[in-house]
């Protein structure tokens, strides 16, 4: 996939509205519900590997997984920041997006680093975007 960051903003913008950016509708609220509803059944192994640490979907994590999305489920079981609700996907090279509709966010990061590395970089900002919060 090629995009820019802001079109990538536009696009998690008009999840987080559910369905609708600037006026006018792409998606319908169901079908926003329905893409970020957990649709994995209890014991699905997901097997992505240890690379992606507590944001790859994994249910003992809190973790499930949508219709294109990781989802959290559950409070208390990742060690990254976060909401109940929350969607996400992460980059094999770096590259992460989250929506939280709790707390009215979107975060994008768009970098470009060795496997080995992701992983810093995604709880980093993490960490920094919600210890940014006020209210």
């Amino acid at each position: 996939m090629v995009s820019t960051a802001a079109d990538y903003l536009r696009f998690s913008q008009m999840l987080l509205n559910g369905g609708e950016l600037d006026g006018v509708r792409i998606l319908s609220p169901r079908t926003v519900a329905l893409m970020t509803s957990d649709h994995l059944s209890p014991g699905t192994p997901i097997g992505l590997g240890g690379q992606f640490g507590a944001l790859m979907p994994d249910l003992e994590q809190g973790q499930g997984f949508g219709l294109g999305f990781a989802v959290r489920v559950a409070p208390g079981h990742n060690p990254y920041p976060g909401s109940v609700g929350e969607f996400y996907w992460v980059g094999a090279t770096g590259t992460t997006f989250w929506v939280d509709p709790k707390e009215k966010l979107v975060a994008i990061m768009m970098v470009q680093v060795p496997l080995t590395q992701t992983r810093h970089y995604r709880s980093l900002i993490r960490n920094l975007v919600y210890q940014a919060l006020t209210g």
